[in-house]
Formats: C-alpha cells, sequence, structure tokens
C-alpha cells in the first residue's frame, strides 16, 4: 500500500518560512520523479514544485521561483519543499505527489498524499 504523508504544514506570518516533508512508504522511492502541488479554495490543484529521480534537477512555478526550494533524501524516502518569504497567496493546501516523469500536469500524478494546509496571514 502506497503512502505519501506529508508534514510541516500551520500558520505562518508574510515572510515567514515553513518547511514540509513528505514521507514516502510502499513504493520504490527513487524510481519516481516527486513533485509538490497546491491547491487554494476555489481554485484549481496547480503545480508548485518537481524533482527527478536521482540526479536531482529541479523545476518550479513561476510564482515560487527563487523563494521555495525542493530536495529529496532517497535514503529516507523522504521529499521536502522549504518555502521562504512566503504570501499570502501561498495559503492553500499543498500535495506531495510521484509521478513516473517529471511533470506540471495533475493528470499525469500517479499517487497524492492527503494534504497539508499552509495559511499565510498579511
Amino acid at each position: 500500500q502506497v503512502q505519501l504523508v506529508e508534514s510541516g504544514g500551520g500558520l505562518v506570518q508574510a515572510g515567514g518560512s515553513l518547511r514540509l516533508s513528505c514521507a514516502a512508504s510502499g513504493l520504490s522511492f527513487s524510481s519516481y520523479a516527486m513533485n509538490w502541488f497546491r491547491q487554494a479554495p476555489g481554485k484549481e490543484r496547480e503545480f508548485v514544485a518537481a524533482i527527478t529521480r536521482s540526479i536531482g534537477n529541479t523545476n518550479y512555478a513561476n510564482s515560487v521561483k527563487g523563494r521555495f526550494t525542493i530536495s529529496r533524501d532517497n535514503a529516507k524516502n523522504t521529499l521536502y519543499l522549504q518555502m521562504n518569504n512566503l504570501k499570502p497567496e501561498d495559503t492553500a493546501v499543498y500535495y506531495c505527489a510521484a509521478s513516473d516523469f517529471v511533470t506540471t500536469a495533475s493528470r499525469a500524478v500517479t499517487y497524492w498524499g492527503q494534504g497539508t494546509q499552509v495559511t499565510v496571514s498579511s
């Protein structure tokens, strides 16, 4: 049974930082590209960041580039998202996702986590 379990969300003031983690089990973690998506109330789920299987090449949405950093530790089966200089518009539920290839499309995701809430106050 595949499980992706996010943690690290919470309430933070604008300009603050949070670090999200995603613990993976039940899958060969290093065989999957890993991604973060987010969904704000009333909006569609959107791509945030992605990282390749082993080399660790990364891709970011323009809205988070320079503020967020995605990383992974294949030995610990864990994905991370370091979020700095947070803005109120970053408020959303953040989802960890595993895919066969790096993708910006939610329809290409194979496995989803349950999500963790990030709220940024102004």
